[in-house]
């Protein structure tokens, strides 16, 4: 019978701290109120459009190339922050320069940046007569009011993401561990790749996730530059603020949800495999 009530399962586990009850209560209470509910009224409200209805508005050639827009210019950018934030990541912990703590700092620039800045400055520079637009202009490469200006958006919203996620677990392995891959025979590449970025891969996909969620919802920045043409560089959060001031209620939720959908879908995948890749790595440490 000990036995028996030691092996059970227990959902409150034992704690120095206490208020576990208090805690939890307050936890599901306030993510009911701010998560849940928005979301589940969303989910009624389309449920209520019926299916045939649903799907008309759904598979609308316009709602459709939003979506995809959105989705692949968030992806692309979640890909490019990826690999860019892990390279400046490693910068900041492993090599000491001038100006390390200015760098350091405007990572996180575009956290405090009104969205709406970041979508002027970066069209103001990318513009066909902008600083930079200029010199690509001749060269034939054309930035602003192009899905390419919604990836340099997503870019820039995005990376702090990446960076301020690997750079802990990148200070946490110590330099011993390369040293000692190299004493062995390892040449500088078979340390990156099977050394420094099995332990990496979980936060890497982390920041991927957080990158690419910012980047599907993300509106402030990329209205200013993205030009807003229909079929060319609309995104969907604007295709639904655009129902919703044509007061096309039903269109705006149909969008939304959908957006919610897939958006559940990646990060699932995502979360999956960042899960079983911390597993693996843990297994095989």
């Amino acid at each position: 019978m000990a036995v028996r009530s030691s092996t059970r399962w227990r959902f409150r586990q034992p704690s120095v701290l206490p208020g576990f009850g208090l805690a939890l209560g307050v936890t599901l209470t306030w993510l009911t109120l701010i998560v849940l509910i928005p979301l589940s009224g969303l989910i009624w409200r389309s449920s209520g459009l019926g299916w045939s209805n649903f799907m008309a508005l759904v598979l609308d050639e316009r709602t459709v190339n939003a979506l995809t827009i959105s989705f692949g210019t968030a992806f692309i950018a979640a890909v490019v922050n990826l690999i860019f934030g892990v390279i400046l990541a490693w910068v900041l912990v492993r090599y000491r320069f001038p100006g390390k703590r200015v760098i350091d700092a405007m990572v996180d620039l575009p956290f405090a940046l009104p969205t709406a800045v970041a979508g002027i400055a970066l069209t103001a520079l990318y513009a066909p007569n902008g600083w930079i637009g200029s010199l690509l202009e001749p060269l034939g490469i054309k930035i602003a009011f192009t899905p390419a200006g919604i990836v340099v958006a997503l870019v820039f919203v995005g990376l702090p993401f990446v960076v301020r996620t690997v750079q802990p677990v990148m200070e946490e392995i110590d330099k011993e561990v390369e040293e000692a891959a190299a004493t062995l025979g390892a040449k500088r590449y078979q340390t990156i790749s099977r050394v420094l970025l099995p332990g990496l891969l979980p936060a890497g996909l982390t920041g991927f996730a957080l990158a690419f969620a910012r980047g599907v919802g993300e509106y402030g920045s990329v209205i200013f530059i993205a030009g807003n043409l229909p079929y060319v560089s609309e995104i969907a959060p604007l295709l639904i603020i655009i129902r919703l001031e044509e007061f096309n209620y039903p269109a705006a939720t149909a969008i939304a949800t959908v957006m919610l959908v897939l958006s559940f879908i990646m990060l699932l995948i995502i979360n999956t495999i960042q899960s079983w890749s911390r597993r693996r790595y843990s297994n095989g440490a």
